[in-house]
């Protein structure tokens, strides 16, 4: 063997050894193999105030850095070739070190898209790994290290156990929390719509009543909408005004890793986790009509940036198969807006314009080729021509009211051409000014002001992204750890902040305002990325940060109050005698004994004792233990004993039938709740597959003669298409 290459991932190095020769063995690192260790602080401070990290191999990674090592003593030439992101950067850091060879000596291979081109175009031109880059790697380590090791504990004394802060986990829970409270204290406020039906049933909304213009809000009450009803059904109307212009829809930029996720949210309802799962395994590579290989680009970016050979492939693609009018006369360019982006990475793109989706899905699967569609189309999309529209705007007059009709037409879909676009043409018939119209009806609906929404995962993402908080590698998990210390729950999309969020954020608002501080947090990035460009010192950074924080965590341990309820009720515990105290926890109050852990007898505070899970004669079909039945808000279910190990779990409540039979087998479709809210799925599964979000209906597209379902979209109820997505607004 004469040159080894490391990656982080099996996948990846299973796709590169396909185009590589006998003279490379590509191996991988399964991710890091230094880290920080988890049983201690990890960082050493010297007389000098340098910070030391104290890197440790974990156990399950001695094996494959044995390996490593064996294989780089007799290898030729050792290639690094992991993520060209920060973290991949430090991965690459970590390996050199555990093989024990100088990290900057090894030559460091990088590439955007895992192909054989790219691939040798990497071997043919590597450099050494950036140290600076590590360094700032480094510093977002030992930070998040330092918040989480020095906070979490002041949080579990003075709140509860299993607390957990984070210098970005903080920040994004205080958005969650901020948007909480304003729903909270939102008063609603009323008003009142008019809309007019005149002749030949064109469709108008009141535009000003007397010499008031008017807005949303301007009819506050009844007795003024009954004032402009009355008024405009005695008035008579002329056609005051007709204009005609035409509108410009410009083409969307391609993906980011932020936008992909917000994308994949609305139009394939998936979680960031799931996408990015999805995209991993695009980029590492899949098979494909010329072997197994990425078919997309690295899908951890927040630039908008596309290499020339892309976009020529593109601009030839659109030519050949739409035509010489869907292509502009020079390429787009797109610039991020998103705070510190890094701009000499690429957007997400496939790698072949060959692979079309209709290609693609001979050899992808259900979910990885809806992902891969919409990026190709997306790619696609963003070098074409925009789309053109013509609106029409039509004010009808009378002596006291006038009321405003509009309507839009596509003239040209451009983009569209690809992406698709399910809205239909809303006409205004042919008048002429001063034309005289007769008033067929008119109706006054009240309305009240809505509150903020709830953040869904996509939306939040999308507030990180412009507040500068985080990275794209740093969203998905972000949203996934606040899920998992059960600050967060997600019902029907929507994230809700738990009883403890609250406690904790106002603690954290109050005695360590800079940790939920978005301002802070995202000046902090920027500091990492002026470290990353080599224009500042890791370990001041560090200093200036820990110093004054540390000093705070220090008095607030003798200073802030604690918030644990442990009153003693004077009752005494009947397992073993000793105080029963009051306390408080995830679902409110109960009674437990003082002797806990080793007495853990608990009961209600009105004096029932807590039910306690219930043997049942199931075993765990993932483990084999146990299972018993504990109960939740959905009903009784059946969960593993061995949990937290097994998290494995079945409802006991029968699920909902439904009359509409499944479109793919004809089996019975039941209603079911997930943690994600409700969901309807084939009495079948897992033979069939077939899943819906959205309630199925009994009626068939009129495009494709597939299943549609009833779902609210843009405030409107519609019915979508489960295969082909048509919609149709339900009237």
């Amino acid at each position: 063997m004469k040159n080894l290459i490391i990656v982080e991932s099996p996948a990846k190095a299973r796709t590169i050894s396909n185009f590589l020769g006998k003279d490379y063995k590509v191996v991988a690192s399964k991710g890091h193999i230094r880290d920080l260790p988890k049983s201690s602080f990890g960082i050493d401070i010297d007389d000098a105030g340098h910070f030391i990290p104290k890197y440790s191999i974990p156990r399950d990674s001695n094996a494959i850095v044995k390996e490593l090592k064996d294989l780089s003593k007799n290898a030729e030439t050792v290639y690094i070739a992991t993520d060209e992101d920060r973290e991949g950067e430090a991965i690459g850091y970590h390996i050199a070190m555990a093989i024990k060879k100088d990290p900057e000596v090894l030559p460091r291979i990088v590439f955007h898209e895992i192909t054989k081109s790219a691939i040798n175009h990497a071997l043919a031109n590597p450099r050494h790994l950036d140290m600076d880059s590590i360094n700032a790697q480094q510093t977002r380590r030992l930070l998040d290290r330092i918040v989480g090791y020095k906070l979490s504990p002041l949080l579990g004394s003075k709140i509860q156990k299993g607390l957990s802060a984070g210098r970005v986990q903080s920040s994004t829970l205080k958005i969650v929390v901020d948007r909480e409270r304003e729903i909270n204290e939102f008063k609603p406020v009323e008003y009142w719509s008019i809309d007019a039906l005149f002749e030949k049933d064109i469709e108008s909304g009141i535009y000003s009543f007397g010499e008031t213009k008017i807005e949303k809000l301007t009819i506050g009450n009844e007795t003024y909408a009954s004032e402009v009803v009355a008024a405009a059904k005695n008035d008579s109307y002329v056609v005051a005004s007709i204009e005609i212009a035409q509108k410009t829809t410009k083409t969307p930029p391609p993906f980011m890793t932020s936008t992909l996720q917000q994308s994949a949210s609305s139009q394939l309802g998936y979680s960031p986790k799931k996408t990015m799962m999805l995209a991993q395994k695009l980029y590492e590579g899949v098979k494909t009509d010329q072997g197994v290989m990425g078919v997309i680009t690295y899908m951890r970016t927040d630039s908008l940036n596309l290499a020339k050979e892309a976009v020529d492939n593109a601009r030839d693609h659109i030519k050949n198969v739409y035509g010489e009018k869907y292509l502009p006369g020079k390429p787009k360019s797109y610039v991020t807006k998103s705070k510190g982006a890094q701009e000499a990475h690429e957007a997400i793109r496939p790698t072949m314009v060959s692979f079309t989706p209709q290609v693609a899905a001979g050899y992808l699967a259900g979910d990885e080729l809806k992902l891969y569609a919409l990026i190709y189309n997306r790619f696609i999309s963003c070098q074409m021509t925009d789309a053109q529209f013509e609106s029409q705007t039509i004010i009808f007059e009378g002596k006291k009211c006038s009321f405003k009709a509009s309507g839009r037409k596509l003239l040209f879909d451009g983009f569209y051409k690809v992406t698709g676009y399910s809205e239909k043409d809303k006409l205004l018939p042919q008048l002429q000014e001063g034309q005289s119209v007769s008033l067929d009806s008119i109706t006054s609906t009240q309305h009240f002001t809505e509150p903020p929404p709830r953040y869904s995962e996509a939306s939040l993402i999308k507030k990180l992204e412009q507040l500068g908080i985080g990275r794209p590698s740093t969203y998905a998990p972000t949203i996934t750890i606040l899920q998992t210390r059960e600050y967060i729950e997600i019902e029907k999309k929507r994230i809700h902040p738990t009883e403890v969020a609250f406690t904790v954020t106002e603690m954290l608002e109050e005695h360590f305002p800079e940790i939920v501080d978005s301002s802070f947090t995202s000046n902090m990035e920027e500091e990492l990325d002026r470290i990353g460009e080599g224009e500042a010192d890791w370990q001041k950074i560090l200093s200036d940060f820990y110093n004054p924080f540390i000093k705070k965590v220090d008095e607030g341990k003798a200073k802030i109050k604690s918030q644990k309820v442990a009153t003693p009720t004077g009752e005494m515990c009947p397992d073993c005698g000793a105080e029963l105290l009051l306390r408080k926890g995830r679902y409110g109050e109960f009674i437990a004994c003082s002797n806990f852990p080793e007495c853990k007898y608990t009961k209600n505070t009105d004096g029932t004792v807590k039910e306690q899970p219930q043997q049942s004669d199931e075993k765990c079909d993932k483990c084999g233990a146990p299972m018993v039945i504990k109960s939740s808000k959905r009903g009784p279910f059946l969960a593993c004993s061995a949990y937290p190990k097994c998290k494995n779990a079945k409802s006991l409540t029968p699920p909902k039938e439904i009359s509409v039979p499944c479109p793919e087998c004809g089996g019975k479709l039941h209603e079911r709740e997930g943690r994600r809210g409700k969901f309807f799925g084939c009495s079948n599964y897992p033979k069939c597959k077939f899943i819906a979000n959205f309630e199925p209906v009994d009626k068939k597209c009129p495009e494709c003669n597939y299943l549609m379902g009833k779902k609210t979209l843009r405030g409107k109820e519609v019915y979508e298409c489960f295969k082909c997505k048509h919609k149709e607004e339900i009237k």
